[in-house]
């Protein structure tokens, strides 16, 4: 029987931290024996909250870091793929066809976008941010992920991606 893939992930805000560790990685690195893991490195969804030239600047080095801490906690690349949400165009694609079934007032409803705005200091919900649960849609239903662990703070952009998920298959 083929294993179950999972899919999740962290934004490369900085270093992971002791959180991080307790939170998910230790889970993420018992998975791997039982689970097929897919790990992204959500630089895209950064940008949503942090579209500042020194943040955009400071990606790549958290990237970096992040996958020397994956492999530190011993994520294993033989046994997991680790990838960069901006390196695989299909996922672009897929956010852009997805966006086109995702509705206004709907996201304007999730609770975390508003949530994140305040806590990024933003006045208003930019563009970006409020397709962010269309984009984290896209990141789980392009690689076929049958388990996505989240925290509370995404259940519901989880569930936005099993509505799009629907509507995408019966159009």
């Amino acid at each position: 029987m083929p294993k179950k893939r999972i899919l999740t992930g962290d934004r490369p805000t900085g270093r992971l931290h002791l959180g991080h560790y307790i939170g998910s990685l230790l889970n993420r690195v018992a998975a791997q024996d039982d689970y097929e893991c897919f790990f992204i490195l959500a630089d895209l969804h950064t940008l949503t909250t942090h579209p500042h030239k020194a943040r955009i600047a400071e990606l790549g080095e958290n990237i970096r870091q992040t996958v020397l801490d994956y492999l530190a906690v011993g994520i294993d690349p033989d046994k997991s793929t680790i990838f960069v949400q901006s390196a695989i165009p299909e996922i672009f694609e897929l956010n852009t066809l997805l966006g086109m079934l995702a509705n206004v007032p709907r996201l304007e409803r999730i609770p975390s976008l508003k949530e994140m705005a305040k806590s990024a200091n933003l006045k208003t919900i930019p563009f970006g941010l409020l397709g962010y649960p269309v984009l984290m849609a896209a990141d789980i239903l392009l690689p076929r992920a049958h388990l996505v662990p989240v925290g509370a703070d995404n259940r519901a952009n989880v569930e936005l991606a099993r509505e799009l998920a629907r509507r995408f298959n019966h159009m």
